[in-house]
């Protein structure tokens, strides 16, 4: 709440009448200084009173919706009292900014519907809400800003592509061929051994790294003909390639999800997301992408230390990898059974990985057209 300009001048000249009226000795000064002021506060108590009615909000057709394509809010605003409800003007909160809503008046216990669109254009988590009501007494001495009614929020995904799954992991042995069941869970090939954790089976624990270190270790069991999907994501790119890379890095983890391989998406910057196979592995890798954001510290190395082997390893980049995060990617050619690097620019040469297929595109729409193109063949 804040007073107007007018209302600024109002207690102004009471202070001066109220100066002149007690120095001079004028009842009447006197009186239209303390007029002054109770206008003032009669301003405050109209001003800062709240509007009685209930606002309720929906989102169409999801709270959930891929950027760029159409959404929109439902607004209902209701009535409960017994005495009609004037008009108003208000601005119904999208994210940083305000929608403009002329709610109309309502007799006592009446509602009534509002749609708006809602801006897609931006990635991320928005708040959509509260009703904000902009409110003047009649006088124009004093403005408050008032907040009325629930919110919701607006999760703006990425736009996604039809891309191919990827690829399935190492077979278990030399003689046989590449697993087709994706029914398959676990194995008695060991991929790693860790520390025992609450819940783990005590028959897997391994008592010689036990006696080593000290405390109880445990044999980690995976199926290697179980495909899985890694997807290592830059988020140190420029500003200018980062949404198209988000973009082929949430078209590849959704179709590698929703084939039922297990995915994991990896960022410099310390996203590590494990999911299983299915639709709800999809649904959690596009809100973990709908808030990435930019590495602050451009400084850190593209392969982290947390990566593990195993599976497919697809690597978003651009141009100007250094020499030094290209030999790591290199490195890592033998611990997946196939390992991509998706470059975007077209500046410059892409720059060459040794054993690595390497994918140049200027944006997302080309990446998955190439990305087809690669793993057909």
């Amino acid at each position: 709440m804040r007073f107007t300009p007018r209302g600024v001048g109002v207690l102004v000249a009471a202070a001066a009448l109220f100066g002149v009226g007690h120095w001079a000795g004028y009842p009447l000064l006197l009186a239209l200084a303390g007029a002054a002021v109770g206008a003032v506060a009669a301003g405050v108590l109209a001003a800062g009173r709240r509007p009685r009615v209930a606002v309720v909000r929906q989102l169409y057709p999801t709270d959930r919706i891929e950027r760029g394509r159409p959404a929109a809010a439902q607004l209902r605003v209701h009535n409960p009292g017994t005495r009609r409800q004037p008009g108003f003007h208000a601005g119904d909160r999208v994210g940083a900014g305000l929608h403009a809503v002329a709610v109309r008046p309502l007799a006592p216990g009446a509602t009534a519907v509002y749609h708006y669109e809602l801006p897609t254009g931006v990635r991320g988590r928005h708040q959509v809400g509260p009703l904000t009501l902009s409110r003047m007494d009649g006088l124009g001495l004093v403005r408050s800003r008032l907040s009325t009614g629930d919110t919701a929020t607006l999760w703006v995904r990425p736009r996604t592509h039809n891309v191919r799954p990827p690829a399935g992991g190492h077979p278990r042995h030399h003689h046989e061929g590449r697993a087709t069941d994706r029914s398959l869970r676990g194995s008695l090939d060991v991929r790693e051994v860790r520390e025992y954790v609450a819940g783990d089976e005590v028959r897997h624990l391994h008592w010689k790294a036990t006696a080593r270190a000290g405390q109880l270790m445990v044999r980690d069991y995976a199926d290697p003909k179980q495909p899985r999907f890694t997807t290592l994501l830059d988020t140190r790119l420029a500003e200018s390639v980062f949404e198209e890379a988000v973009e082929i890095a949430a078209s590849l983890l959704v179709s590698a999800a929703r084939a039922d391989h297990p995915c994991r998406l990896v960022t410099p910057c310390g996203v590590d997301v494990g999911t299983a196979g299915g639709v709800s592995a999809a649904r959690r890798l596009l809100d973990e992408l709908c808030v990435l954001n930019q590495a602050e510290d451009r400084g850190v190395p593209l392969v982290p230390e947390t990566l593990s082997p195993g599976g497919s390893l697809v690597a978003v980049v651009s141009e100007g990898t250094s020499a030094a995060d290209r030999a790591a990617l290199a490195s890592l050619r033998p611990h997946y059974s196939t390992l991509m690097v998706i470059v975007f620019g077209v500046g410059r040469e892409a720059p060459r990985v040794p054993g690595v297929t390497v994918l140049v595109a200027a944006n997302a729409a080309e990446a998955a057209l190439k990305w087809n193109a690669a793993v057909a063949r």
